[in-house]
């Protein structure tokens, strides 16, 4: 028998496996049913509904006041600002006018938000890669801010502490110090993050030129956050629509033009320092004043629809509100960023492997009860 010429034909062949819906890597009841030949990804398709809880459907009985609570548990790593976000909505709808000791706070209050998820995403992000020492680095600095807020207004994760018409308290005695020392402690650990990850060659390998979103693509599909900043799309809500006290501060919009996982991260990195400076351009010029307007024990809007978006953590949310002149809403939307930069996990997933799927999701910064409502 001549065995010097042996023939192997080998033979691939598609199938499916389940990402999710208790994936570490999902950060949430997210299950993703992937079609792959061998490691590659042929097809990513989304599972949703596992924890869908009827938010909107409940706004429809709740009043404008109880709506806001609401809101925490959709996005909860953004929950302040998803608060402001309904009682801009109703203040608008009032024309209502609020102090501005009142939109300075909230306006810190939003970029200490905004500081408190990047860190959160920060951490989480080097472990989904395998770098674990990183998920104890962001806590530490996001325990911090935590500190604050619960001092503030006694919770941690899911705040109310924005109501219609204005704060649900003033702020503490301690508030401006406390956030100054962060502040003063926050811009000596920054630089860590570049030294742990940043410039880490691996994870640079992991992630350049990893899950790819063209500019076009990424307003297509209705990226925004920095999801669609690191394809170069301008979409800042802050920036192109702002509200509370940002028209009075300046900061740069963050932006790539690489549209890559890299370019994602870099986005986050770079939004953390320009919450720093917003931060500090208004901490010391907090209006005196009254921390709150009076409104009607129960708020009926006029009759007409009203639109609302603010700049969250992962991108922009929008409030859309029909009322017919009641105590509720007779129709209440979220629009969540979310679920438009889930859509285009699919896109920038073909062609790569289960390992960049992990590493891109992370850019993507999904938190899911913000997409199942």
């Amino acid at each position: 028998m001549d065995t010097t010429t042996i023939e192997t034909n080998f033979r691939s062949e598609e199938y499916f496996i389940n990402m999710g819906p208790q994936h570490p890597a999902t950060h949430g009841v997210l299950r993703l049913l992937l079609t792959i030949d061998g490691e590659i990804i042929k097809k990513v398709e989304p599972d949703l509904g596992y924890i869908h809880r009827s938010i909107e459907k409940m706004c429809e009985r709740d009043t404008y006041q109880q709506i806001v609570h609401l809101t925490d548990r959709m996005d909860y790593l953004s929950s302040n600002i998803n608060n402001e976000a309904v009682c801009l909505t109703v203040e608008n709808a009032l024309e209502l006018e609020v102090p501005d000791r009142v939109k300075v706070i909230r306006t810190i209050i939003g970029e200490l938000t905004r500081i408190s998820s990047h860190c959160l995403w920060w951490g989480v992000m080097g472990m989904d890669v395998g770098a674990l020492t990183t998920y104890f680095y962001g806590f530490r600095d996001r325990e911090l801010i935590n500190d604050i807020f619960e001092e503030t207004c006694g919770a941690r994760l899911t705040m109310n502490y924005n109501v219609p018409g204005g704060l649900m308290f003033d702020i503490h005695p301690n508030f401006v110090k406390r956030t100054k020392d962060f502040i003063a402690h926050f811009k000596t650990k920054l630089p860590e993050y570049d030294k742990l990850l940043t410039h880490n060659v691996i994870f640079q390998k992991r992630t350049k030129g990893i899950g790819i979103l063209t500019k076009e693509d990424a307003i297509s599909f209705g990226a925004s956050g920095p999801v669609g900043r690191a394809s170069g799309y301008s979409c800042d809500v802050r920036k192109h629509h702002p509200y509370s006290a940002l028209d009075k501060v300046k900061f740069q919009e963050a932006l790539k033009t690489e549209g890559d996982t890299y370019a994602r991260y870099l986005v986050r990195i770079q939004e953390m320092w320009e919450s720093l400076s917003i931060i500090e351009q208004l901490i010391d010029n907090i209006p005196e004043g009254e921390y709150r307007v009076a409104t009607n024990a129960v708020i009926k809007l006029p009759k007409g629809e009203f639109y609302q978006r603010v700049e969250t953590a992962r991108g922009e949310l929008g409030v859309y509100i029909i009322s017919d002149g009641v105590k509720s809403p007779y129709r209440l939307k979220f629009r969540s960023p979310g679920f438009s930069n889930l859509s285009l996990l699919n896109h920038i997933a073909v062609g790569g492997k289960i390992g960049d799927l992990v590493a891109t999701m992370a850019t993507l910064d999904l938190v899911i009860p913000d997409i199942d409502r």
